[in-house]
């Protein structure tokens, strides 16, 4: 399919160059070529300025058609360009919702990456992570609030009323996990010593403040709560628009931000004091095996990136092994 649009693109700029070109009339007749003056020679040699402009709208209006409706980012050696794509993508949604008074959502969802085909089905659902950030039009909530009577897991928001505030973001090789909790001196600057994130009772514990296994069963998955296992009453779709298009993914593990940047998960979470997400680097859909811990607490060696954001400032901080 790409082979074949890059086929018909060339085809066609190819064809608008030529019309465009003066060769074309320059070999028209060889005794005209040879019989016009010096100045008419000159003329006849050069392109016009109306011509040019006609080949850069083309080339313009061409790399528009070709412009992806998302960013892809490929892993490389480590998870910190991961971190910090996370990192954007928070305070992208959080400003966004400051600076014109509304409510954001960012979805997290994962899925196979050994098929090069997104959005795919295939199990194990590791590997890539895709991203995507919307706003509501109107400055409301649209109803994705703790206040709402609403139960089960199909509550959606509705696309006609949100708007797209970025590109869809999708990073290959990169995987969330659920790391082991710093249990003393944490108030540190390196991964093993990141603030630790809220414990719940009830068999929660630390999965209703983070991301991670969103794939996984309850209740080693995160976000998790009791009622849903840990999918939002309010998931969201891309693409979002009016008349509704089609759905291509559905975000059921959201963080919303409102109007004076405070963040929920899922919308309906007690305000946290610490939100985490955790990368880690795969190989293909292979996640490295854990060198300790067990459930929802596993320690993992080498390379390892949590992201964190705290509820009420919104600061985002990155921290590494």
């Amino acid at each position: 399919m790409q082979r074949s649009k890059r086929a018909q693109i060339t085809r066609i700029l190819r064809e608008a160059l030529w019309s465009a070109s003066p060769l074309r009339r320059f070999n028209a007749s060889t005794l005209q070529r040879f019989n016009v003056s010096t100045p008419q020679r000159e003329r006849a040699s050069a392109f016009t300025l109306l011509e040019l402009l006609i080949v850069v709208g083309i080339i313009a209006l061409l790399l528009v058609l070709m412009a992806p409706a998302f960013t892809y980012i490929k892993g490389g050696t480590d998870v910190a360009s991961s971190g910090y794509t996370i990192k954007d993508v928070l305070d992208t949604a959080r400003t966004y919702s400051k600076a014109n008074n509304t409510y954001t959502w960012v979805g997290f969802y994962e899925e196979n990456v050994a098929n090069p085909a997104s959005p795919n089905s295939d199990t194990p659902a590791v590997g890539r992570i895709i991203i995507s950030i919307v706003a509501s039009k109107n400055g409301t909530n649209l109803g994705a609030d703790s206040s709402s009577s609403a139960t089960g897991t199909n509550n959606w928001i509705d696309p006609t009323q949100l708007t797209q505030v970025a590109k869809l973001i999708k990073i290959d090789n990169v995987h969330l996990p659920l790391f082991a909790i710093c249990t003393s001196g944490c108030t540190g600057t390196t991964f093993d010593t990141r603030p630790a994130v809220q414990s719940d009772p009830f068999g929660v514990g630390y999965n209703a403040s983070r991301f991670g296994e969103i794939n996984a069963a309850a209740p080693n998955t995160a976000p998790y709560d009791t009622t849903n296992n840990g999918l939002t009453k309010f998931p969201f779709q891309y693409p979002v628009g009016n008349p509704p298009p089609t759905a291509q993914y559905q975000f059921r593990r959201t963080l919303r931000f409102s109007p004076t940047g405070e963040c929920r998960i899922n919308s309906t979470y007690d305000v946290r004091n610490v939100v985490e997400v955790g990368l880690l680097q795969t190989h293909g859909t292979v996640v490295p095996a854990p060198i300790g811990g067990g459930g929802s607490t596993l320690v993992y060696g080498g390379d390892v990136t949590a992201v964190q954001i705290t509820g009420f400032g919104g600061n985002v901080k990155i921290y590494r092994r």
